[in-house]
């Protein structure tokens, strides 16, 4: 399947020119990964508590899925890669449940600023992090094929999410049966974990709690892509 280059919303929004040098159309491109990095920074610190389940909703995944779907596969593979990189010096990934702030406020929008750092291979959510630039790639190529247009959208989408899964998941799986010891907790996660067995303990503490976030956030960036086209469109009609 062939897919298109150059019909993904921030190169209509951000159109390129012929007469850019090469040094120009590179800065471009850098801007355009370095933005949307920044974005899913600043959207894992909007964090939303339901009464109903102890692990908060946060607008990381709906950054990640936007920033595929605009960019195309190849730039949304380069933002949530420069992401991961920069999150292992910077405090830009999510806040941990754990942290005061979560626990204790039922909405928290951007500041006072509570992101975590770390190197993905030392966290329990390290596979989800990587699970972001496969979700980008997704999402991306699906965009490049104009699905960012189309009703069907949605599917693509939540085969994206679902990509977030495959590596967290089993990431997470193997830090529970190899008897890994939360560093904040100083326990077994498995211990920290309820269910019996490694597969019960991986879908309770790594599925089952995202499931209505994910799919509010899968739904708001359905709408969000087309609708962004369809103002487009309208404006250059006028």
């Amino acid at each position: 399947m062939q897919v298109s280059q150059g019909h993904v919303l921030v190169d209509v929004l951000y159109p390129k020119t012929l007469a850019q040098s090469s040094s120009a159309r590179i800065a471009r491109e850098a801007v355009l990964m370095v933005s949307f990095a920044t974005l899913v920074a600043l959207c894992a610190q909007i964090i939303i508590r339901l009464p109903f389940t102890p692990v908060p909703i946060t607008g990381q995944t709906f950054a990640v899925l936007l920033a595929g779907g605009a960019l195309g596969y190849r730039r949304g593979v380069g933002a949530l890669s420069i992401y991961l990189i920069a999150g292992m010096f910077l405090p830009i990934y999510a806040p941990g449940s754990a942290s005061s702030l979560v626990a204790n406020n039922p909405i928290h929008f951007l500041f006072p600023w509570n992101g975590t750092s770390g190197f993905i291979w030392d966290m329990s959510s390290g596979g989800y992090i990587l699970g972001f630039i496969m979700a980008a790639f997704v999402a991306g190529y699906f965009a490049q094929l104009g699905w960012d247009r189309k009703p069907w959208l949605i599917g693509g989408l939540f085969i994206s999410n679902a990509a977030i899964y495959l590596p967290g998941l089993l990431w997470l799986a193997f830090l529970i049966s190899s008897g890994w010891i939360h560093p904040a907790a100083g326990k077994p996660l498995s211990d920290l974990i309820a269910g019996e067995g490694t597969l019960e303990k991986t879908l309770v503490g790594g599925l089952y709690p995202f499931i209505l976030g994910d799919l509010i956030k899968l739904y708001l960036a359905t709408l969000t892509l087309p609708t962004a086209w369809a103002l487009i469109s309208k404006f250059r009609r006028n």
